[in-house]
């Protein structure tokens, strides 16, 4: 809760709203009722404030029956994988969000083995080395009874070819007396690895691994913010949350909750409205608001509103932004102009194959915004009538042959390595690639409006 003294800054008007017993404005005319909460930071984070997408991303690998789960488990302190002598026990990549001191929040990831056969093994194999693709630090077991395998070899080969800090857990050491590492590190050139001798039975260099990871992960939350290094000590953003039949029943979607912590985050004042609102909101201000931060759907009704000289730009953009692969974006909705010069040249062009992708598995409504509202915009913008295919969560295709353009989600359930990784895997195959808020900007006509405030 906001302090007395804290309650009215020069730039806003507003009194204690008698409903919630908070700070924020209340207004009520006929048909009209405007309840927009206030919020001001800064806030001290907690871990458990961390999202899945923003923890350190920890990837525990290796051959079958290497210890790669028992290894977990001892690191975790938890019986987070099921443990077999049964080789290849782990069938699918799993996923566990916790906290693990002292690399903080993270999030582990059981794979299967890399040396698994048959036409189900080769699917699992593709799959644990797709994890690679959104992993912070690689864990490697390597069963110190056996020795380095061609498989843990290769692994390493990875590691270093797509720049991922690892480590070498020389796993079932109390088996093996004779294995010091030194022999593995020997036999590799480690340019960005180290070997420790680990037990899972006998919790023989359990803490010495978790340290070792601690020095590797680099919280990706420090590195990038979302909005609040455009702000300053008690500016004001006005965000527009749209509430229609496709928004979540009782809260607010993550790209909002997570813009809304980092502007607290930034000692900076949140004022959240819905767009029928907005104008009403705005008017309350004694001064106009630093920036103002629409969901896209909502951006041309928003762009008519605000006025020019108030910075305004989308939730889709400050995660692009956040997660580093704006600028390919940018160039990426360059497509659809593309598209609408095929038309416009000859009216029988044939359509575009686009591809649509979402990283969450939300539930889809009959309006949704992936499915239905932007395929419609899309196909009056060029004037053609493209093909959609859809992808949701994890997946997204290997093979992107065929594909004129990739429209993605904003990414907030995704890591940055693994947003990169779809950028550079579109752009190696020669497809652009764009988010849901870049496209409708660029639709709409204000992309370098929206654009603006990410420069000033």
């Amino acid at each position: 809760m906001i302090s007395a003294s804290e309650r009215k800054p020069p730039c806003l008007t507003f009194r204690i709203c008698a409903s919630c017993k908070g700070t924020c404005e209340r207004s009520v005319s006929p048909g009209i009722a405007v309840h927009t909460v206030l919020m001001k930071g800064p806030q001290m984070a907690t871990l458990n404030d961390v999202t899945s997408a923003d923890r350190v991303h920890i990837g525990f690998f290796g051959v079958r029956n290497a210890g790669k789960s028992s290894l977990i488990n001892a690191v975790t302190g938890q019986d987070l994988a099921v443990v077999s002598n049964v080789a290849g026990t782990t069938t699918d990549p799993v996923r566990k969000a916790m906290e693990l001191l002292p690399a903080g929040p993270v999030l582990i990831v059981d794979t299967p083995g890399i040396d698994d056969i048959g036409e189900l093994g080769e699917m699992r194999v593709r799959k644990a080395k797709r994890v690679l693709d959104s992993t912070d630090v690689a864990v490697l077991a390597v069963d110190a009874t056996r020795g380095m395998m061609l498989a843990d070899r290769e692994l390493v080969a990875l590691f270093e070819e797509k720049q991922i800090p690892y480590v070498i857990a020389l796993a079932k050491c109390d088996l093996e007396t004779n294995a010091d590492g030194s022999e593995v590190a020997a036999t590799l050139d480690l340019t960005s690895g180290r070997v420790v001798r680990t037990s899972s039975e006998t919790g023989e260099g359990i803490h010495e691994l978790k340290e070792t990871i601690a020095q590797l992960a680099k919280s990706p939350v420090a590195e990038h913010r979302i909005v609040g290094d455009l702000l300053e000590v008690g500016d004001v953003v006005v965000l527009v949350v749209p509430i229609d039949e496709s928004a979540p029943k009782g809260r607010l979607i993550l790209p909002q909750q997570n813009t809304i912590r980092d502007i607290l985050d930034a000692g900076a004042f949140a004022l959240v409205t819905k767009e029928t609102e907005l104008e009403q909101a705005l008017s309350r201000l004694a001064a106009p608001p630093r920036m103002v931060i629409t969901d896209s759907q909502a951006f041309g009704i928003v762009a008519q509103i605000v006025p020019e000289s108030v910075p305004l730009t989308s939730f889709s953009i400050l995660m692009a932004r956040h997660r580093g692969t704006l600028d390919a974006q940018v160039d990426g909705a360059d497509e659809l102009d593309r598209m609408k010069e095929r038309h416009d040249v000859d009216p029988d062009a044939q359509p575009p194959h686009i591809l649509i992708a979402e990283a969450c598995t939300h539930h889809r409504q009959c309006n949704d915004i992936g499915t239905v509202k932007l395929p419609r915009m899309v196909g009056n913008y060029t004037g053609m009538t493209p093909t959609f295919d859809f992808v949701s969560g994890n997946e997204f295709p290997e093979d992107l042959g065929g594909y004129d353009l990739i429209l993605h989600c904003g990414g907030c359930m995704v890591n940055d390595r693994e947003m990169a990784w779809r950028a550079r895997h579109a752009a190696s195959q020669g497809v652009a690639l764009t988010n849901y808020g870049v496209a409708i900007a660029k639709m709409k006509g204000i992309l370098d409006r929206s654009l603006a405030p990410l420069h000033s």
